[in-house]
């Protein structure tokens, strides 16, 4: 049989080791044959096509025969619901099933029918895991209001600034793509940064170069 292991994290100082190696684990205890890893750093809000590792996975989808694809939790698909069973259901239209390896769902039967309680689990997991991180931001948000309302202050201080070296140092994710020519805005969404911080990172090449 043959699988594909898809990881994801949401910060280029995350790494996504301690998947891999569950989910090649959980193949070779199960005999299946590995035939493509795709691995990405990028928010799980992220629409699909903005995804490169996601992307990837599709095409491979169109070049070969695939059984299953592997995931570590069901938010390492992603944490936008509509995404997520956006994929879904594209995996589904090609016969191929998903497999979450921390509960144990397989969104499709033996006999390649849809698991229906397999799928209002992963539905309600999908909507779970949007709502976490709404609250998430939500609790960020109410923090630095506070500290702003209390007299803290935010930014460096006055006369602090950061060399361009020390900046191109602290920003590799986004030099990289700016290396590749992708825009300010793709960017943004690829490293999680804003659009200003791009933009300072693209001038300080600039400069640099």
């Amino acid at each position: 049989m043959n699988v594909a292991v898809l990881t994801r994290v949401s910060k280029e100082s995350q790494s996504y080791e301690r998947q891999i190696s569950d989910l090649n684990d959980y193949a070779d205890s199960k005999g299946y044959d590995v035939i493509g890893e795709f691995n990405e750093k990028i928010t799980g809000a992220a629409k699909n096509e903005d995804r490169i590792a996601l992307k990837e996975l599709i095409a491979l989808t169109e070049n070969e025969k695939l059984d299953k694809i592997l995931i570590w939790e069901l938010s390492r698909l992603g944490r936008n619901t509509l995404e997520v069973l956006k994929s879904l259901e594209l995996f589904h239209s090609k016969g191929i099933s998903l497999y979450v390896l921390n509960y144990n769902i397989e969104t499709l039967n033996e006999d390649g029918s849809v698991n229906a309680m397999a799928q209002m689990m992963v539905t309600m997991l999908a909507e779970f895991s949007r709502t976490e991180r709404v609250a998430i931001q939500q609790r960020l948000a109410s923090g630095y209001r506070k500290h702003i309302d209390s007299g803290g202050k935010v930014g460096r201080h006055k006369g602090v600034g950061m060399s361009n070296k020390e900046l191109l140092e602290k920003h590799k994710d986004v030099v990289k793509y700016l290396n590749k020519n992708r825009s300010i805005r793709e960017i943004s969404t690829l490293v999680s940064k804003s659009t200003r911080t791009v933009q300072k990172v693209k001038k300080a090449l600039v400069t640099n170069i």
